[in-house]
């Protein structure tokens, strides 16, 4: 971890995440975001924001290939809280050649052209959305995968050289689930399914009962490789 991104974890140590949301918005000004993906945890951050007029951009990569539950709670979030929800989109130049030479379900037919189309799709997108930003605000927490046991709730992002904060790192399921009952959060109706990660459509689908949180997502793959970039552990 960078010297700034420890001297950031200090001032945040102790903090609960409203109060620690609100900080880092007044250190890095306009230059922190959020992304949401409209996941359990996702909605309980985008409360937070929302409901204490945080000055925090939140976004969200718009695939192409989301489920309709999820157009679904992205519509119904913006019309609870009035705020916008920035939506950053795959380039046409990039899509276009891909899908005209490969269809539509390339992902399907090995890990390289998952990738390419997560690129696409996702990485190139974030990259835009992150672009001179200082800090991004993320939903992840420990217990959902093996990987993310090992990270901490702040990180310093080498990649888009920026301080990376997981507000709920710590919270545990039934935490998330009880403070959206609480507040009342909209909430994507897949995670009553057996969806505790929501993905691409075509990408996801409901876990069964003993299986890893994640296993879900690219199920066709091995287990070591259930992330797509967004979020790799350096």
């Amino acid at each position: 971890m960078s010297e700034f991104a420890e001297n950031i974890k200090k001032e945040i140590t102790g903090l609960n995440p409203i109060e620690a949301l609100t900080l880092l918005s007044d250190i890095f000004h306009d230059k922190i975001i959020f992304s949401t993906s409209f996941g359990w945890e996702d909605q309980v951050i985008t409360h937070m924001i929302f409901t204490n007029n945080l000055p925090i951009k939140i976004f969200t990569l718009e695939t192409g290939r989301l489920f309709p539950e999820t157009y679904y709670v992205w519509n119904r979030t913006m019309e609870m809280y009035g705020k916008p929800i920035h939506a950053y989109y795959p380039k046409s130049e990039l899509l276009e050649p891909m899908v005209n030479a490969k269809g539509p379900n390339s992902f399907y037919e090995s890990v390289e052209n998952r990738k390419e189309c997560c690129g696409i799709r996702k990485i190139e997108p974030l990259n835009r959305a992150l672009q001179g930003n200082k800090c991004w605000i993320t939903g992840i927490r420990a217990e959902q995968s093996a990987n993310r046991q090992f990270m901490d709730n702040v990180e310093w992002d080498e990649v888009h050289q920026l301080v990376k904060f997981h507000p709920i790192y710590s919270w545990t399921l039934d935490e998330v689930k009880d403070y959206i009952k609480k507040y009342n959060v909209p909430y994507n109706t897949l995670h009553d399914r057996g969806f505790p990660s929501i993905g691409c459509a075509p990408c996801t689908r409901a876990v069964q009962p003993g299986e890893d949180f994640r296993a879900g997502r690219w199920w066709w793959e091995d287990q070591s490789k259930k992330e797509c970039g967004l979020h790799e552990v350096k």
